[in-house]
């Protein structure tokens, strides 16, 4: 009784058919090149202090995702048992490992924007908090 009610024509209610189709193939996102009308709006956007952003900040807007829950076996954020071993690596050794991806972190813990200086203020502070 449902299929009677469809806005669609007879041929087009099954998912097999092309509309069905059709709308699985759309494209989920867009890619905005600068200097093409939409780009103004992703640089107003992406504007800010220049600034970079706190360890905190990072940590919080990123990293949190996993470090926060011990999501994929991520040593969770002030949890000093799970970290020291890693913090006897040496401070060089986690930025390195935070910047290009370790196991199963990826690079940058995801944070595409993140620069090498946030990235290390990011680890400073997770360290901090988990001695």
């Amino acid at each position: 009784m449902a299929a009677e009610n469809s806005s669609y024509p007879l041929g087009q209610r099954s998912i097999f058919s092309d509309r069905a189709t059709a709308e699985r193939l759309q494209p989920v996102g867009s890619v905005c090149v600068e200097g093409e009308e939409c780009g103004a709006q992703v640089a107003a956007a992406e504007e800010g202090s220049g600034e970079p952003r706190s360890g905190e900040q990072v940590y919080n807007s990123g990293c949190a995702a996993c470090h926060a829950s011990g999501a994929a076996g991520a040593p969770k954020l002030g949890d000093a048992a799970a970290w020291a071993p890693r913090i006897d690596k040496g401070m060089e050794t986690l930025v390195k490992h935070a910047y290009e991806g370790f196991n199963a972190m990826p690079a940058k813990g995801m944070c595409a924007d993140c620069s090498e200086e946030e990235i290390h203020a990011a680890v400073e502070y997770i360290v901090g908090q988990s001695k």
